[in-house]
């Protein structure tokens, strides 16, 4: 019962962080998109071309390189049962992310059954606990990047892994458990994330230098299995949905970002980054980092099975170091990873806590750091979700007017941070994204629409009052004004707990800290506008466009 209601943290926590933050960001786009217009508009099997161009998000906004329907074709599968019980589209969205969520938190529990097995039921709590309380896995595990599809298949493989290693590696079973880890990596990369092809490289060379399975009877068989797999799918799947043949977007990506090094025009970073800044923050607790880590890979019971486990990993990271663009999102692959060989070190603490002063205080510093990680955590998650001005103001704009027949503009960072068609509930409603810098500069444009959501109004011609102002996180304060001490109604906190906060707040700072007291900042960073009644005027148009569009 103990260990039911520990291994529930971890989908709990999941879908806590979904439902506090359910609104997607760019990144996320294309495959949101893709499961709605899946589920929505159906598939095809006549007139392709021209039912994508006219339903599909993806051939109006392509992108720099095509991605797979892999992964959205398979959520629009298993979400489509859901659409008979819920009328909403927006709580459509919920589904959708829950089954990927709780997708990769059957994938870490199932890693935890593994941990058990190699480290002691006592290293598997700790491994719940730990990975729990870690913000960034908890809170991209519901979120459609490609990343996270591909997360599922690494822990699994991970799983099969530390069981070959952890139990005896000549039986038969253990190389059936190699197979599956080095097929499920390969398909993984194959469709999903090109890089996951270093991890499988890594894996593979520990294997042979440790466990000398066979390459005839083993490894080639996976490796051919899971590449043949991958790409008769992802090749099928994609060249239909793209109406290109044949496509494999993998590797269109691959060539794209990291051959033509198009990467770079996104940011690089040093060549220690992952190492120095990305993986203590995806671990969050520093007694992970700077205790049970190094003493579950040091200590000799443990010293085989975590190196086994880790040093495929630890040459990933630095193999893709490498590269000058990094994302922590690249490794997150390995954080189960890390985080099982830190839940020995806690393990090894945990049942020695009674025998020595030592041990006593180390397992002391565990609780404290872990409960302080849950705390950092939940701070982050309420930091994250006011980052989604566009989600919040298009839903605020339905509360507003439930008038049908209504056009409504959305400018580019609206559609970037929270509006998915998801979003777009109102069936007589036309939502325009328009982005030609031509048609924006067209007074009779924007006669077209009764409402506009933008980050700017003085970019929008003609008479706009702002109806609304729509804030997101813009930092932090320690001595905040006091009309930054008020309740947030965009927030997705009840409004009645804010007010009991912030009347704390006030009688704290009042009485005992002398004005102090940390709060978030907002500011508004897009505006609900409805149309005035005065006409455009000439003067309205930017210098530099000075000719009506008629």
């Amino acid at each position: 019962m103990l260990d039911f209601a520990i291994n529930a943290i971890i989908p709990l926590a999941v879908i806590a962080h979904l439902v506090a933050s359910p609104y997607t960001k760019v990144e996320e786009s294309f495959n949101i998109q893709a499961t709605h217009d899946i589920l929505t508009h159906g598939i095809p099997w006549s007139n392709t071309t021209a039912f994508f161009a006219d339903r599909y998000d993806h051939v109006s906004f392509p992108g720099s390189v095509p991605r797979t329907f892999t992964g959205a074709l398979i959520l629009a599968g298993l979400s489509r049962p859901f659409e008979y019980f819920l009328s909403s589209p927006e709580k459509m969205q919920i589904v959708v992310r829950a089954i990927l969520g709780l997708a990769n938190a059957a994938a870490l529990v199932s890693f935890r059954h593994a941990i058990d097995i190699a480290y002691g039921k006592t290293a598997g709590r700790w491994f719940i606990l730990l990975q729990a309380s870690q913000f960034h896995v908890m809170y991209y595990a519901s979120r459609t990047l490609p990343n996270m599809f591909a997360f599922t298949m690494t822990t699994i493989a991970m799983r099969q892994l530390l069981l070959a290693k952890a139990v005896g590696a000549k039986s038969a079973k253990s190389a059936k458990r190699r197979r599956l880890a080095l097929y499920l990596l390969t398909i993984a990369g194959v469709v999903f994330r090109s890089e996951i092809a270093i991890l499988l490289v890594m894996e593979t060379a520990m294997l042979v230098h440790r466990q000398r399975p066979s390459l005839a009877k083993e490894i080639i068989p996976a490796g051919l299995a899971g590449a043949a797999v991958g790409l008769l799918t992802t090749v099928s799947v994609d060249s239909f949905f793209w109406q290109q043949f044949p496509l494999w977007p993998e590797w269109i990506g691959f060539y794209y970002n990291t051959i033509l090094g198009k990467s770079t025009d996104w940011g690089t970073s040093p060549a220690n980054w992952y190492f120095l800044v990305a993986l203590p923050r995806l671990l969050l607790n520093p007694m992970t980092i700077m205790v049970t880590l190094p003493m579950g890979i040091s200590l000799k019971p443990l010293t085989r099975t975590s190196q086994d486990l880790l040093l495929p990993h630890l040459g990933f990271i630095a193999a893709y170091s490498l590269l000058p663009h990094k994302e922590w999102r690249f490794i997150i692959y390995s954080i189960p990873a890390f985080t099982a060989v830190a839940s020995t070190g806690a393990s090894w603490i945990w049942t020695r806590r009674s025998k020595t002063l030592f041990y006593y205080v180390l397992s002391n510093l565990l609780i404290i750091t872990t409960m302080a990680s849950f705390m950092a955590s939940a701070g982050l998650l309420y930091v994250s979700s006011s980052n989604y001005p566009g989600g919040q103001a298009l839903h605020r704009l339905h509360q507003l007017d439930a008038t049908p027949g209504k056009r409504i503009f959305l400018d580019n960072l609206a559609c970037q941070t929270g509006i998915t068609k998801f979003q777009q509930t109102r069936d007589t409603w036309v939502y325009d994204k328009t982005e030609d810098p031509d048609q924006l500069l067209t007074p009779l444009f924007w006669q077209s629409f009764e409402y506009v959501v933008a980050e700017d109004p003085k970019r929008i011609i003609g008479d706009w009052p702002i109806k609304e102002k729509i804030t997101a996180f813009s930092g932090f304060s320690l001595r905040p004004q006091d009309d930054e001490l008020v309740a947030n109604r965009m927030s997705r906190v009840p409004l009645g707990w804010q007010e009991q906060y912030y009347d704390l707040a006030r009688v704290v700072r009042r009485d005992f800290t002398n004005g102090y007291w940390p709060v978030i900042r907002m500011q508004p960073k897009l505006y609900i506008l409805e149309r005035g009644q005065a006409k455009p005027k000439l003067a309205d148009l930017p210098d530099a466009k000075l000719t009506l569009h008629m």
